[in-house]
């Protein structure tokens, strides 16, 4: 090769740009190390969600028709922070107790009115929303078979009852009101069956909704049937003033001081003034021999007992040889259980309260939450001297509601009520601290594959070396 061509050779080098070997295979090494990166931290998160919401999916439905050790558990306790609500999966299957009332955990913080929910064998616990206070038993009611929870559903342009399903697919159905001009429906006795409801409607009598008049109605589960049962003036009645007879042969209602007597069709059969300082005892208010049972408080005292009442005439038959409750704000009867046992929910008053329970007082004042302190389930049994406390509650549940099979079995057991948090809880922290790991690592991408080809480099040169 000639010197002449050598140089011709050179200069044609030199205007030849230079590939940036290192600088490219670096760039190169972390795109790929970012891609990594990112495709590690989306894996990351569909791992976590994936965890998260199986236990919430994989379990199928329960058997509507399978059989359970439903028992009244001897204690409950306030649902764990992050508790499963009720339509979500896995099914929570049929339920022994629903409670309500003014704690903290069941106000949360965006959710007002919350309503818990304990399984009928176990000690699941589930919970839903209100949205406003909503005491069960009165406003909220459970299915005989603890199968479904009646609940008022909708804004006022809106009145329905909404039924959750806690068994088959946890759905909510909707039993739209048929009532018109009605702003508000809400639950008061299922019958036996648990195929029918007793609803109440709110009508406003004056522009300024100012007063209103109640509509009594009589709905099957479908919402196909409406029967009417009855159209007063709004008066102070107590919670659940509609109790239907075994069988569902006859229901008894209570408006203001009045009883009524009627069959499902709305045909009245009775009616009568009830005594002063007694009331139609709740749901159980039938006995096992067609009779009515009162609750009725002693003038002067908190002391409460049981009476009997004829359904036709009203005519006083008497106590019932069962023992009274005293030092509370009022009891009502949730049923009867195996030889003569009444159930009934006891009220322990506010000490703070400003009313005086030993004097006249309407009932619903009496149940209502500023004037409770806690609720009991006790049982009246037969000759007994004293109540014998069945299930207790913490302070601030102020409200319960027992399923009807639950009461008439008498089965109870020893309750280990969950403690910690619940699932949700669990799922909310493992999404977010994905969440804000994911973003911190795309935000200093560029940083971390530095970091990392220097720990590469590193440990090439402790490799040669």
């Amino acid at each position: 090769m000639t010197a002449r061509l050598r140089d011709a050779l050179r200069t044609a080098a030199a205007d030849v740009p230079t590939y940036p070997v290192y600088e490219r295979a670096l760039a190169t090494a972390r795109r790929a190390r970012r891609r990594s990166a990112i495709a590690t931290v989306a894996a990351l998160v569909l791992v976590a969600l994936t965890g998260a919401i199986l236990p919430l999916a994989r379990t199928p439905a329960a058997d509507p028709g399978a059989s359970t050790d439903a028992a009244l558990p001897d204690r409950i306790a306030l649902p764990p922070i992050g508790t499963l609500h009720a339509t979500d999966r896995p099914r929570l299957g049929p339920a022994s107790v629903i409670f309500s009332g003014q704690a903290p955990r069941l106000q949360g913080w965006d959710e007002d009115g919350i309503v818990g929910v304990v399984s009928a064998d176990s000690d699941r616990y589930r919970i839903f929303s209100m949205g406003y206070e909503a005491p069960v038993g009165e406003k909220v009611i459970l299915s005989p078979d603890g199968r479904y929870i009646a609940r008022p559903g909708g804004p006022p342009d809106d009145p329905r009852v909404d039924i959750i399903d806690l068994v088959a697919g946890g759905h909510t159905r909707r039993l739209d009101s048929k009532v018109a001009d009605s702003v508000g429906t809400t639950p008061l006795a299922w019958s036996p069956d648990g195929k029918q409801l007793v609803v109440e409607d709110s009508v406003p009598t004056s522009p300024e909704g100012a007063s209103y008049r109640q509509v009594l109605s009589i709905v099957t589960l479908d919402g196909e049937r409406w029967t009417w049962l009855t159209d007063e003036a709004q008066q102070a009645i107590f919670g659940s003033p509609v109790a239907f007879a075994p069988g569902g042969s006859r229901l008894a209602y209570q408006v203001g001081r009045t009883v009524t007597v009627a069959d499902p069709d709305g045909r009245k059969e009775s009616s009568f003034l009830l005594p002063a300082e007694s009331w139609l005892a709740g749901k159980g208010a039938w006995t096992t021999d067609g009779a009515l049972t009162l609750v009725t408080r002693k003038a002067g005292t908190s002391d409460w007992s049981l009476r009997s009442v004829d359904p036709t005439t009203g005519r006083d038959t008497g106590p019932l040889p069962l023992p009274g409750v005293s030092g509370v704000t009022a009891i009502r009867l949730l049923g009867w259980g195996p030889g003569g046992s009444a159930l009934v929910v006891a009220y322990q008053p506010e000490p703070l309260s400003p009313d005086r329970f030993d004097q006249p007082l309407e009932m619903d004042q009496r149940t209502a939450y500023p004037n409770v302190r806690r609720v009991r389930v006790l049982a009246l049994t037969p000759d007994a001297t004293a109540p014998r406390t069945m299930m207790t509650a913490p302070e601030q549940i102020l409200a319960v509601d027992v399923a009807d099979n639950v009461i008439h079995s008498g089965r109870t057991r020893d309750a280990s009520p969950p403690d910690g948090v619940g699932a949700r809880f669990w799922f909310w922290t493992i999404l977010i601290t994905v969440l804000i790991t994911g973003i911190a690592a795309y935000r200093t991408r560029e940083q971390l594959a530095l970091w990392l080809d220097d720990r590469r480099v590193k440990r090439a040169r402790r490799q040669e070396t």
